[in-house]
């Protein structure tokens, strides 16, 4: 998907930059078609894998920056960048600026890269996405990049800003379709630096920020204080969402359950928190939590997707 608001922000940041996307493929490719970097006079943010690959593609999107447009390039990874995958892969390099970015309102982008004008089966495809919300697979058609841009669909709560607070935030705030909302007590409770898609709240009773949560939200509960993570999970099951984690122990578990059934909760609404969060057998330095709790959170989304594909 085309992350709009990365290439704003990178735009903003540097003036003129180059995106690099993987346009298709033949055989095996280190990503999948739509994986896409951006990329600057000194630097650069995301990855189209593969190592030689991304090299020759980086410096090909330095080389375009003084002078703008687009090109296509077809890469053979085996005989010309010496890589194992066996593949052929198409990448599209396009400069942007200010002037250049696309509307922020549009939810495909279509854009010649061979200058032919726009074929019938693109029309189609930008008619079903305008008028029945049904968006295309990134794609390279008939000599145009169709692209749908990337829009969170998942919206995770993480109640906390210590040391599992950050090392979390920082693990999941790149995954794609993510917006992130972090939550504690004080502004100068969080880094000074925090990513584009993640959106710091503050309170002095950070429980009370729950009403302000979708009820299709996750939470990730892991703040400073017991008293407060038991009042978040009790205002998270009046109030509803769609999964809640809390860091501790089998110990705090068991007289969080205690607690919460005495606050009104039957045991199978409670039972829908998970605790401990994380996978035990990594540890307990706050990375490994992290790690864990990712793994997890992208367990759950293939299950969701498998779900509702033997749905439909």
């Amino acid at each position: 998907m085309f992350d709009l608001d990365v290439l704003t922000a990178a735009v903003a940041a540097h003036a003129c930059v180059a995106r690099v996307v993987i346009a298709a493929h033949d055989g095996s490719s280190p990503r999948e078609v739509g994986a896409a970097m951006v990329v600057w006079g000194d630097g650069q943010s995301g990855t189209i894998g593969g190592g030689a690959l991304e090299h020759e593609a980086t410096l090909r999107a330095r080389a375009m920056l003084a002078g703008g447009g687009l090109r296509l390039d077809r890469e053979a990874l085996g005989p010309k960048l010496g890589q194992c995958c066996g593949g052929a892969v198409t990448v599209l390099t396009e400069v942007y600026d200010a002037a250049t970015l696309p509307a922020p309102q549009e939810d495909v982008i279509a854009r010649a890269v061979d200058g032919r004008e726009m074929p019938l089966a693109v029309k189609r495809l930008l008619d079903q996405a305008r008028g029945q919300g049904v968006l295309p697979v990134t794609q390279l058609l008939q000599g145009w990049m169709v692209e749908p841009v990337a829009r969170p669909n998942r919206q995770l709560w993480v109640w906390g800003a210590g040391h599992v607070g950050r090392a979390l935030v920082a693990v999941m705030a790149p995954l794609p379709g993510v917006a992130v909302t972090w939550v504690d007590m004080a502004a100068d409770r969080f880094p000074a630096e925090v990513p584009a898609n993640v959106t710091p709240l503050w309170a002095t009773d950070p429980a009370l920020l729950v009403d302000h949560a979708p009820k299709t939200a996750e939470h990730l509960i892991l703040t400073y204080s017991h008293a407060l993570d038991l009042d978040l999970c009790h205002r998270l099951l009046s109030h509803g969402f769609s999964a809640c984690g809390l860091i501790g122990s089998a110990t705090k578990w068991a007289r969080f359950r205690s607690r919460l059934a005495a606050l009104g909760h039957p045991p199978g609404v409670i039972a829908r928190i998970d605790c401990p969060i994380g996978d035990p057998s990594l540890g307990k330095h706050p990375q490994a939590i992290a790690v864990g709790v990712a793994s997890a959170f992208l367990r759950q989304a293939k299950t969701t997707a498998s779900r509702q594909e033997s749905a439909g």
